[in-house]
């Protein structure tokens, strides 16, 4: 048995994990990163592409954005349909100056991998934690194996980022944890087409046939979603009825859905699931491990941003003072804008869907409720405030640090 040791050792290589080993690169904290699949499966799995402006500033600080400042769609609105009547939310306008921007998941993985390689990171796929132990002593131990042999990563805390099926929550003994969590009656179809987007910012669209959103990836590819049921597979979806849906779902007078050949299709149930405390003695949680949100807003990838960035100012002032206030802070930290985040979702997914489990008095409500937003600038600057990303914080809770500026 082979073994090393860190002083913080991540398990699971996506945008928390990769994150947070280049935050802590930047102030000189060693790390190990572990991943259990391979570099190519990692870096080809499609996943969200919003980001929300505070997303964008970190990954600036962390000088990981030279592609995603060449590259990202910067969205200064967004379009909200309701039954073919169309209103656009001024993100910019209605926030003093924030946006979004579009920058797939899938990229923004392969520009942190290059980072951490480039920076001489020790970063390991095929990787699988098998078994966390001494995680209430000074010195937690990872067993994983790599390679077809077993080792060892001791360390002096363990960064749980490998997701809601990852062996990270599951090492917390489960009467020590709350979880809440919410199913919702349907599904997204989800496709990627070789087409120019139809349209210049995002469209959500509620209409009686059920919701659809209008997304992009690129100049080039489209993103696209219509609500499906529970009970639909792929094989109930051929092309020729997903470009009908979307056309009668997105439509509006005098507006056109470029069609183009579809190159992947996915169904995604709708859940909400939170898990608390994110923390438990030197384990800490991030992104889809402690949470998960249905996908309406695009709030995933920013929800494991946020940890991130929490999680890396805990133990940056822990390094630099011995200091365990926001250590011992983080789970209150994170779990404001958790809940913040989950109303808001389950805000936008409710207004948005054909709601099969609720009467007519319900949906007479939901169209109220978008009414309101097309007749109040305050009801639209809710919606704005909370798209482009509340803070993490208060501000009283905020710790200065500085961020180097990577070595070219």
């Amino acid at each position: 048995m082979n073994q090393t040791h860190t002083q913080v050792g991540i398990i699971g290589a996506g945008p928390a994990g990769l994150l947070l080993a280049q935050l802590l690169h930047l102030q000189g904290i060693d790390s190990v990163v572990l991943e259990n699949r391979s570099r190519e499966r990692v870096e080809s799995r499609q996943r969200a592409g919003l980001l929300e402006q505070t997303t964008v500033d970190l990954l600036r600080q962390a000088g990981a954005s030279a592609r995603l400042d060449q590259l990202g769609l910067v969205h200064e609105g967004v379009l909200l349909n309701y039954n073919g009547k169309r209103h656009r939310i001024a993100l910019k306008e209605l926030t003093g100056g924030s946006c979004v921007t579009i920058y797939s998941q899938t990229e923004i993985v392969k520009d942190l991998i290059n980072t951490r390689l480039a920076a001489g990171g020790m970063l390991l796929f095929e990787a699988e934690a098998t078994k966390l132990e001494g995680l209430d002593t000074d010195r937690p131990t990872i067993h994983y194996t790599h390679e077809g042999e077993s080792h060892t990563l001791t360390c002096d805390f363990v960064a749980g980022c490998d997701g809601f099926h990852g062996i990270s929550r599951a090492s917390v003994p489960p009467e020590l944890l709350t979880i809440y969590d919410k199913t919702y009656p349907y599904c997204w179809l989800g496709i990627i087409a070789r087409v120019p987007p139809s349209t210049h910012e995002l469209i959500y669209a509620y209409h009686e046939n059920g919701f659809a959103l209008h997304s992009m990836r690129s100049p080039e590819l489209s993103r696209l979603y219509v609500q499906c049921a529970l009970t639909d597979t792929l094989e109930d979806w051929p092309d020729e009825r997903i470009w009908n849906e979307l056309k009668i779902r997105l439509g509006t007078p005098g507006w056109t859905l470029q069609e183009g050949p579809i190159l992947e299709k996915s169904i995604t149930p709708m859940r909400s699931f939170v898990s608390e405390p994110m923390q438990f003695d030197r384990l800490y949680l991030a992104g889809d491990a402690a949470h998960i949100v249905p996908p309406t807003g695009g709030k995933g990838l920013n929800m494991a941003v946020s940890d991130t960035k929490n999680l890396f100012e805990a133990l940056w002032l822990w390094y630099k003072e011995q200091n365990t206030r926001l250590l011992e802070g983080y789970t209150a930290a994170c779990s404001r804008r958790v809940w913040r985040v989950q109303d808001f979702s389950n805000y936008m997914t409710e207004l948005l869907h054909k709601q099969p489990d609720k009467a007519a008095f319900d949906q007479q409500l939901q169209k109220s409720k978008f009414d309101l937003l097309t007749n109040s600038e305050a009801a639209s600057r809710v919606i704005a405030e909370n798209y482009v990303g509340l803070a993490s914080k208060r501000a009283s809770e905020a710790v200065e640090f500085p961020i180097i500026p990577p070595t070219v």
